[in-house]
């Protein structure tokens, strides 16, 4: 090795400035008529403060494929690198600061029907109280299923599909690992992208337990139908109303055969 070309690592500073500078060029590149860059920010240690984005970094953690080039991710993102970040449905797009700018394109895999579906059965009727329903809130036991490493939304690393503009071969390089970890910054500001991420509509499952509510009859004394629709911008369905008691009296006697007439007693003469 050849110690006159032996760069230092750059200090903290120094990794921040540069990211700022390469934010103010990227924004000027793409102009005024195109869409403005899209930074991860963290605020102090912490890279997520939510339980979605905390979830969504302690299940990135767990897997041993990705362990060895975390730590670099975790310093990039907390630095600012993560100069763009764009979360589509089953696609993260994102632009990274580095030696130079560096392009990232992550596809993730649909979560399988039958899969979501499972999800959708075990979820109902874990609202925690109507309160949280119509504040648009997931009871907690529901965020834990949606969150649940095996049986949940979060994809495994078959499911995940890495490329970068880098010359590192491997399959998650720093600036990969730093904007997954952005993603999860991002579920602290809106939850519903791990949703999209995976192809799923999350207003199904407010639906679902709406009804269940609406099935209890905690919910008949206290909000009507369409309003509870109104308050999800979703549209519910309308359950089969059963018969009242009168009309069913009434069609049952219908069908009925009618009774036979009895024949009148025969008059008997009086005797004189």
């Amino acid at each position: 090795m050849n110690w006159w070309y032996y760069q230092p690592k750059p200090s903290v500073r120094e990794q921040r400035a540069r990211a700022a500078r390469e934010a103010q060029r990227l924004a000027k590149k793409r102009g005024a008529a195109s869409r403005a860059p899209a930074p991860v920010t963290i605020a102090g240690r912490s890279i997520a403060s939510s339980f979605w984005g905390k979830a969504w970094c302690e299940n990135l953690e767990a897997y041993r494929d990705f362990e060895y080039r975390l730590p670099r991710g975790r310093s990039y993102v907390r630095n600012g690198a993560v100069l763009d970040l764009v979360i589509d449905p089953g696609r993260i797009m994102a632009v990274v600061s580095g030696t130079q700018l560096y392009e990232v394109d992550i596809r993730i895999k649909p979560l399988p029907k039958a899969h979501w579906e499972r999800v959708k059965t075990q979820c109902a009727g874990q609202i925690g109280s109507l309160i949280e329903l119509l504040a648009g809130k997931l009871s907690e036991p529901v965020m834990r299923q949606v969150t649940d490493r095996e049986h949940g939304l979060f994809p495994k690393p078959a499911q995940i599909e890495m490329t970068c503009s880098c010359p590192d071969w491997a399959k998650m390089c720093k600036h990969v690992a730093a904007v997954m970890y952005g993603v999860g910054a991002r579920l602290d500001q809106a939850p519903e992208l791990l949703f999209a991420l995976r192809q799923v509509d999350h207003g199904e499952l407010i639906e679902q337990a709406a009804l269940v509510e609406v099935a209890r009859g905690s919910a008949r004394k206290t909000i009507a139908r369409e309003d509870l629709g109104d308050v999800f911008g979703i549209e519910l369905a309308r359950p089969s109303k059963p018969a009242p008691r009168r009309k069913k009296a009434a069609a049952a006697k219908a069908k009925r055969p009618p009774a036979k007439k009895r024949r009148p007693a025969p008059k008997t003469r009086a005797r004189t």
